[in-house]
């Protein structure tokens, strides 16, 4: 038997309710100050497939953001477990720069955006999600991508599953230079 709405608490409206319990461990600060429960630093000992793994360098390596802004949306990481741009080294900064190069290669060549976010978001009040492990965001971006679903409905609309974007991507890495 349903129960009318009319009985329940709240005032209904136009919206549809899309329910991610997924992202809970999100919403709740889950966020790691050392390695040992750093998603950046568990990533590279994972398979590509089941770590997300793009592509791997000497110092960095890129991932898929599980909590794309938009679809493609890549984190460039260097292996070793620091927070800040200024503490990476030479090398890291070096290989960081050129994979962020090479992403934007892959991308366009694979999903022919229009345009691109780049960034790094240091410390938790600049908006990094893991503050503790620097990255920077490669984000595909296209005419109109920003519709109505994230302001409104606080909802991103996401065309492809990670591990097939994964894959494609990590495909044309191998050809593009």
């Amino acid at each position: 038997m349903t129960e009318p709405s009319s009985r329940l608490c709240g005032v209904p409206d136009a919206f549809q309710r899309l329910w991610t319990p997924h992202r809970m461990v999100y919403i709740e600060g889950d966020k790691p100050e050392d390695e040992t429960g750093c998603p950046f630093c568990l990533a590279p000992a994972r398979g590509d497939d089941d770590g997300l793994i793009v592509a791997r360098g000497e110092h960095a390596f890129v991932v898929m953001n599980l909590f794309p802004y938009s679809p493609g949306h890549l984190l460039v990481c260097p292996y070793r477990h620091v927070s800040g741009y200024v503490d990476a080294t030479a090398e890291e900064t070096r290989e960081m720069a050129d994979f962020t190069q090479r992403a934007i290669s892959v991308l366009t060549q694979v999903s022919h955006p229009d345009g691109f976010n780049i960034g790094m978001n240091q410390g938790a009040v600049a908006g990094a999600g893991i503050a503790a492990h620097l990255h920077q965001h490669v984000v595909p971006r296209w005419a109109g991508d920003m519709n109505f679903m994230p302001v409104i409905g606080r909802t991103r609309a996401l065309p492809q599953l990670l591990g097939d974007a994964r894959q494609q991507l990590a495909e044309a890495w191998l050809t593009t230079t």
